[in-house]
């Protein structure tokens, strides 16, 4: 039994809307991007640096604390908000993508694992996947689901997806914590018929919001967002639609037009340790030696602390000579674009801009990812 997310609507701009999405614990605003803190901590960032950066929502990954430091760890601490000292609200991903990235075994019944961290097996069932998340305490868990690679013959796709149905309805059967919402996952590949049926079924079951799941996976970015459109359609407006995965420019602001409330990616900071800076106006490897004696911030304008202090310079160097606070600043810096791009694509969607923007971004970034 579950306590729906309730969406109010604040303004929208054909499919686009901005809104405010009321859980048990708390509220925040859509479009939303969650940074990604697989272990309870965003890599080479606290949790008082994600919060600065503006983050509402964080992701941290189920199957990663089950195995290290244990679930019940993670709840005698309080949960994983209070565990990891983060005052937002939290979201666990099941594993789904885990068996997906890892190529680990999927039968009928749930995933067959190989623990990353020591080699000993581990397995998780639609049943013990909400199990392991309401231990965790996240204020939104998601159903275990199944995620087929790209290309994929059409076979594995409807695999995945009547898998991927039938463990929702185990979950959702097996969800108890009124407190914490359960989102449903929409699989299908690029398969429209498939993704269509998928968001279907899942909105028939009834969740209290809904991943779209299986894309940025390798596809091509038409038929991804061709995907994405024919999920989003059969789904309810007035739940929350979360597009996992995806946190690159013109991913975002496209999806953002078909109606995508949430977002998550692990790019940004990735991007950032290896020395990759994102700015209104592109991308740049801070690695160049060009940046060698350049005194400018990493982005004239922005106002996030590593501008504020640091030049490209110095950051440069810090980066070159690997200490660590190179990993820190560059994160900060990454964060903090990711969160201004999403203001400016609530301030585009209030105004009735988007397409502009839109023509803005796809002009900059070229269809490239970060």
């Amino acid at each position: 039994m579950s306590a729906p997310a309730s969406v109010e609507v604040i303004a929208r701009d054909g499919a686009a809307r901005v809104a405010t999405v009321r859980l048990p614990a708390g509220s925040f605003t859509t479009p939303c991007f969650m940074p990604v803190g697989t272990r309870a901590s965003v890599k080479a960032l606290d949790s008082a640096d994600v919060e600065g950066a503006g983050a509402e929502v964080l992701l941290a990954n189920a199957y990663h604390l089950m195995l290290r430091p244990g679930a019940a760890v993670v709840a005698a601490a309080g949960g994983v908000g209070e565990f990891s000292a983060w005052r937002g609200l939290t979201l666990t991903d099941s594993g789904g993508y885990q068996a997906y990235s890892l190529g680990a075994p999927v039968d009928d019944d749930g995933i067959n694992f190989r623990s990353v961290y020591d080699g000993s097996r581990a397995r998780l069932t639609p049943e013990s996947a909400v199990e392991v998340q309401e231990q965790l305490g996240a204020d939104i868990q998601m159903v275990l689901d199944v995620c087929a690679p790209w290309p994929s013959p059409v076979q594995e796709l409807r695999s995945a997806v009547e898998r991927t149905d039938a463990w929702a309805r185990r979950a959702k059967r097996a969800h108890r914590r009124s407190d914490q919402a359960l989102f449903g996952i929409v699989q299908g590949g690029c398969d429209l018929a498939l993704r269509r049926e998928s968001a279907e079924r899942s909105a028939t079951t009834g969740f209290d919001g809904y991943g779209i799941g299986g894309l940025s996976v390798g596809e091509p970015r038409e038929e991804m967002l061709a995907a994405l459109a024919a999920a989003i359609a059969a789904l309810p407006e007035d739940r929350p639609r979360y597009l996992m995965g995806v946190g690159d420019a013109v991913g975002i602001v496209e999806a953002v037009a078909l109606g995508v409330d949430m977002f998550d990616c692990v790019a940004p900071t990735r991007a950032a340790r290896h020395g990759t800076i994102l700015t209104d106006a592109g991308r740049f490897s801070l690695r160049r030696a060009a940046w060698a004696g350049d005194t400018a911030p990493l982005e004239e304008g922005c106002a996030c602390p590593t501008c504020s202090r640091y030049s490209r310079a110095y950051l440069r160097h810090l980066l070159v000579v690997r200490e660590p606070s190179a990993l820190r600043l560059l994160s900060i810096h990454n964060l903090a674009w990711v969160f201004r791009l999403l203001d400016r694509v609530r301030a585009a969607v209030r105004a009735n801009a988007l397409d502009g923007l839109r023509r803005e971004v796809a002009a900059t970034w070229g269809g490239d990812g970060i």
